[in-house]
């Protein structure tokens, strides 16, 4: 008997251990079935961070797959090529790879053996419901094999606009600070100098007794032009296609550096505004984290997207004052907007590298990132996306989604919110997911039919009854931007046409290069020019520089590539 009861004993705790070791490895909704612990090296050309993801999402990762996402991100540095080129020559991008799949690059990485077939490993994942699209992409690889999952996939039309509430783009200004100045008519972003700079004159410095200034740059997303000049090009309805603006009803294309080119124009626009002290000097040094804190604490006037202002300012106690940013009716603005992807966003796309350690864990990841579980969790970030995880942030009743308490706070008041213990800890925004890749569109819907991202929720936009919400509303005639946008013909949508170019030469990546390092370096130059006259003696040697280098090549192929995209 009492060997019987030894017996029971030691099963009782092996048993115990067992379901310790199960509890410990459990996820969101799903068991984890890896044993064994890895770091994963993930190259991710998207990322504003890097290092170890940490806190909630990192939580979930842990838990779900047993590894640790170690987030390797060429925007930190001006010298992403050159640690994409290093990484690639020694054979090993990545575990995970994050990185643009146009212009023959995915087929590059494919011949160059740097991307895992996932074929095999893909059969019976629920992200095969997107397979069209999958398949699709593959297509242009020469191989057969899946290597690569397209970004945005949709199952919407493509000249449906695939945001939510609000565009991805537009000229967003502190409106309490607009209304204190009475609402003064704005007819092009440039007569939106001068109510910036009152606005400056009026509240010298923020709370925090720092500085306050219109615009605050950052250099991370530069690539073929100055980023931050290339986002008010947008408000007029045009979209970089290489050196090329391409407008998104097809009606213009422009290379970048000619004298009449809406690029010129805005690398103007800020030089004005730099003359007139509107412009952060440490925007030169600085990267996307300083730049966010800084509107953070109220230190910057105006914003190019909805997701930089309104996240890091509109919180709900600054909203409820009627403090915060929203879009100014500058009456000659058409904002691009992106048509849904039926066939995904090729821009974007993630892959397994090819000397990964256990790349079928990495493709459970992949599928589980477009799971409505994974959009909800990896797509959550401080406003306007998608809510976070279920019971946590959001919860589903009968008629439909609703935010919980602590999801209104972590999502619609800054971030700061502690997160419980048992999800990982730390605040909120210090957990947002690293990899800011986005499975699905904004406007898209799960299979229990709500949509993915809260801000359209009925139960949300019922709650957006604040001081700042209902002054702009009665001002501007619209319950949300976007339907100001179509209201007043200011949205140009540019259909989500799958459109594949012919594969770079070699000779055509050296000049580009060369042309858009000068590009960027000159446009910073011009922006901070002294006077009107070092400022033209720029624009001249930019264009006499890039055309040395052959200038002349990459606009010719991004000029064909981008009228044949945008022909429809």
């Amino acid at each position: 008997m009492r060997k019987k009861q030894r017996n029971r004993i030691v099963s009782f705790w092996l048993l115990a251990v067992f379901c310790l070791n199960l509890c410990a490895c459990s996820g969101v909704k799903n068991d984890c079935p890896y044993q064994d612990f890895i770091v994963v090296d993930v190259f991710d050309y998207s990322a504003n961070y890097q290092g170890i993801q940490s806190g909630w999402f990192g939580e979930v990762v842990r838990k779900k797959f047993n590894m640790e996402l170690n987030i390797i991100a060429p925007n930190i540095t001006r010298g992403g090529d050159t640690l994409f080129e290093v990484r690639a020559a020694a054979g090993n991008l990545g575990d995970l790879i994050i990185c643009k799949g146009v212009n023959g690059q995915l087929q590059d990485l494919v011949n160059a053996g740097l991307i895992y077939n996932m074929e095999d490993d893909l059969q019976d994942k629920d992200i095969m419901r997107y397979r069209e699209a999958i398949e699709n992409l593959n297509s242009c690889v020469g191989q057969d094999g899946i290597y690569a999952i397209p970004s945005q996939v949709s199952a919407n039309g493509p000249n449906v606009p695939s945001e939510g509430n609000e565009p991805v783009y537009g000229p967003y200004i502190r409106w309490d600070l607009y209304k204190e100045l009475g609402y003064p008519e704005v007819n092009t972003l440039e007569e939106l100098l001068p109510v910036l700079k009152e606005m400056q004159e009026r509240h010298p410095t923020a709370e925090n007794g720092a500085k306050t200034y219109g615009f605050s740059f950052f250099k991370d997303w530069d690539d073929n032009m100055m980023n931050a000049v290339k986002q008010p090009c947008c408000m007029y309805g045009y979209d970089e296609y290489g050196v090329v603006l391409a407008k998104a009803d097809g009606s213009d294309y422009q290379s970048i550096i000619e004298d009449d080119s809406v690029y010129v124009r805005m690398l103007r626009f800020f030089y004005e505004a730099n003359q007139m002290g509107l412009i952060d000097p440490k925007s030169v040094n600085q990267n996307y984290e300083q730049c966010f804190e800084k509107y953070k604490e109220g230190q910057i006037f105006f914003s190019p997207w909805p997701w930089l202002g309104k996240s890091a300012f509109n919180t709900i106690s600054n909203v409820e004052q009627g403090k915060g940013f929203m879009m100014a009716p500058v009456q000659d603005m058409q904002i691009y907007s992106y048509g849904c992807y039926p066939y995904g966003n090729q821009d974007s796309i993630i892959a397994v590298g090819s000397q990964c350690a256990d790349p079928k864990r990495l493709v459970d990841f992949i599928d589980w990132l477009y799971s409505e579980e994974g959009i909800m969790i990896n797509g959550a970030s401080l406003s306007g996306a998608a809510a976070g995880p279920e019971g946590l942030t959001w919860e589903m009743r009968e008629d439909g989604p609703y935010l919980t308490e602590f999801g209104r706070e972590a999502l619609m008041n800054g971030g700061d919110i502690e997160v419980p213990e048992e999800y990982g800890g730390g605040t909120w925004e210090s957990g947002v997911s690293a990899l800011n890749y986005k499975a699905v569109v904004q406007c898209e819907k799960s299979e229990r039919g709500f949509h993915y991202y809260y801000e359209l929720w009925d139960s949300v936009r019922a709650l957006d009854t604040s001081a700042l919400v209902e002054d702009w509303r009665e001002k501007m005639g619209a319950d949300t931007t976007m339907e100001y946008l179509r209201k007043n013909n200011m949205l140009l949508v540019a259909p989500g046409m799958l459109y594949t170019a012919s594969v770079e030469t070699a000779e055509q990546t050296t000049i580009r290069y060369q042309c858009k390092r000068a590009i960027q370096d000159y446009s910073w130059e011009m922006v901070f020019a002294p006077d009107s006259q070092r400022f033209e003696e720029l624009l001249d040697e930019m264009q006499a520089t890039v055309k040395s280098y052959g200038y002349d090549v990459i606009l010719e192929y991004d000029m064909t590539h981008a009228k044949a995209k945008t022909q429809f």
